[in-house]
């Protein structure tokens, strides 16, 4: 991989402070929403995965309400949704961290842990967040398949695992074989901008799903 992850924990500090800016909004939300989680969210899954799913960054009243990845939010229950239907769960999923969903498998993490304004980093919160990634990445280095919500996570998760952006551009269903015999698959990001849109339906977003679940865990693709 890019660097050396030794020193650097797989999960940041709840309350984490690398990035001025998105301890600002957390603070602000801490103050407007003082029940809510409101820190650094940890990655979430199988504790051995086959598959690992990188997201941006929690939704402001999804994972950064309730401290688990894609938990709360429209984003979530396509995801989780389409989870349980390739095989990859058990247990209901009731959008809240203590619903008793486990994920088989699979594991998710966000390419930056806080919630940004806008749902939108910057580069600078991008990079600072990329050694939690590597080490995560480092802790579960068996784990072989990838799949990308979105060209940030994209981008972010090439640059952490030492690759040229340029050699695998961005594309919805794209699959690129890695290096070291790692394989990436992308997806638009399953927000309910790009499903009200039509840039995402929930047929394209289940076959992409599908196949990197397929390929991670050699078991057949659901019809």
């Amino acid at each position: 991989m890019a660097a050396d992850s030794q020193a650097v924990p797989a999960d940041p500090p709840a309350d984490c402070r690398i990035c001025p800016r998105l301890s600002a909004f957390r603070d602000e939300n801490r103050q407007a929403y003082p029940d809510w989680y409101n820190g650094a969210v940890p990655a979430w899954g199988d504790a051995d995965p086959k598959l690992i799913i990188v997201g941006l960054a929690p939704g402001l009243k999804g994972a950064n309400r309730t401290g688990r990845p894609f938990t709360g939010d429209y984003a979530g229950d396509l995801l989780y949704q389409t989870l349980a239907r390739a095989g990859c769960s058990s247990g209901t999923y009731a959008a809240k961290p203590d619903d008793g969903l486990q994920l088989h498998d699979v594991s998710i993490v966000n390419a930056v842990r806080c919630v940004p304004p806008q749902n939108k980093p910057v580069g600078a919160e991008i990079a600072a967040c990329r050694p939690f990634l590597l080490a995560n990445l480092a802790a579960h280095s068996s784990a072989k398949i990838f799949l990308a919500l979105g060209r940030i996570a994209h981008d972010s998760l090439l640059t952490t695992l030492g690759c040229k952006r340029s050699a695998f551009p961005f594309g919805h269903g794209a699959r690129h074989d890695l290096p070291d015999g790692q394989v990436l698959y992308d997806s638009f990001h399953c927000s309910r901008y790009n499903t009200n849109t039509g840039r995402l339906t929930t047929e394209m977003f289940e076959d992409v799903v599908f196949k990197a679940v397929a390929e991670a865990t050699g078991r057949p693709v659901p019809l």
